[in-house]
């Protein structure tokens, strides 16, 4: 998991957060500013990885450096792990709340 990518996007969700004022439609707009973080960084792992793959694909025929086809797997890696790391710590939060007595 790389460090800098859950900050950008922690702070990306804190900004979409403190913009909200009413309180009656608070937990709507948290909810839907969430949706909106997730469904971005989902499109982002998506865009980074068909990069990476045209990027293989390209220095397989010769039309690409290597080194712009690692730094695309790379990057594709690490928007991976962020979407791993945030599936978990949903994950976990649904499994507390499961536990929570009522």
């Amino acid at each position: 998991m790389n460090p800098m990518l859950v900050a950008k996007a922690y702070g990306a969700v804190q900004k979409q957060v403190s913009g909200l004022h009413e309180e009656g439609s608070r937990t709507q707009d948290v909810g839907a500013a969430f949706s909106k973080v997730l469904n971005g960084a989902m499109e982002q792992t998506m865009k980074s990885t068909q990069n990476a793959e045209s990027q293989m694909i390209a220095h397989s025929q010769g039309k690409a450096e290597l080194i712009d086809a690692v730094t695309a797997v790379a990057s594709a890696e690490a928007s991976l792990e962020s979407v791993i790391a945030i599936r978990d710590q949903v994950i976990s939060a649904y499994q507390e709340i499961l536990r929570m007595p009522i």
